[in-house]
């Protein structure tokens, strides 16, 4: 992978954070890209200080202006982007009974059609470059369902389709498109959470132990390879055994 260029959405902490660093070691060159301005510059310090390379971007996944501006900004630096890792996600959790109409909206926009919108952005360069990798991070409760969350459970659901149709769009350019559904991953977003949940979930996961945001980047990093060349359209389950 060397001297490839990966965007990853989401990358100023936890999974995202994580995937650019476990990309940057193979020799990636990376677009850190989120809203979170000062953590995009640590996260990017991390990787220059290692040897890498790093951009940052403002990235803010409402706008489709701003999600162009990034990739133009890369375009700018690099002159292309060869992988697109769609891992920034948020939660805004009630039952489907109570849920706010905007806590609807946000949640669709950020995590499915900000994903769309940067795919949309990274598809031309990579059709002429004959070679891309897409990787769209989803979620075992796009898979099982979970109450409380419609709205987030419909972003990672509808992430999926979206993966296995531009997978089809996509295929005879030499372009993968996959996603990778993490279980229960210890990060900030799951550290909020009461303990008699995580309780719960470790009670249904075979492993017995939350996963670390790098199991999630290990197999990212597999899927952006020439190893995976012959994968595409499938969703990798990385989850302990929570879900099968």
């Amino acid at each position: 992978m060397h001297n490839r260029v990966a965007l990853v959405t989401g990358s100023s902490r936890g999974i995202g954070r994580a995937i650019a660093l476990t990309l940057c070691r193979e020799g990636c060159r990376i677009v850190v890209a989120s809203p979170e301005v000062e953590k995009n510059e640590e996260v990017a310090s991390e990787i220059r200080s290692s040897g890498g390379q790093a951009l940052t971007v403002n990235l803010d996944l409402t706008s489709t202006d701003s999600i162009k501006e990034g990739f133009a900004a890369a375009h700018r630096e690099w002159e292309r982007v060869d992988i697109l890792v769609n891992n920034a996600g948020i939660t805004k959790d009630a039952l489907a009974m109570r849920m706010k109409p905007q806590d609807w909206d946000i949640v669709l926009r950020i995590n499915l059609s900000g994903a769309f919108f940067a795919i949309q952005q990274a598809l031309p360069g990579m059709v002429r470059e004959r070679w891309g990798r897409i990787v769209n991070i989803a979620s075992v409760v796009g898979r099982s369902g979970n109450p409380g969350q419609a709205n987030y459970v419909a972003s990672k659901a509808g992430l999926i389709g979206l993966t296995k149709t531009v997978a089809q769009e996509v295929g005879s350019r030499n372009i993968t498109v996959n996603a990778v559904a993490p279980g229960f991953i210890e990060t900030d977003m799951t550290q909020v959470l009461p303990q008699e949940v995580k309780d719960r979930m470790l009670a249904q996961i075979p492993l017995k132990r939350p996963g670390k945001p790098e199991d999630v980047a290990n197999v990212v990093k597999f899927l952006a390879s020439d190893d995976a060349a012959y994968i595409t359209g499938q969703v990798i389950d990385v989850n302990g055994g929570m879900y099968m």
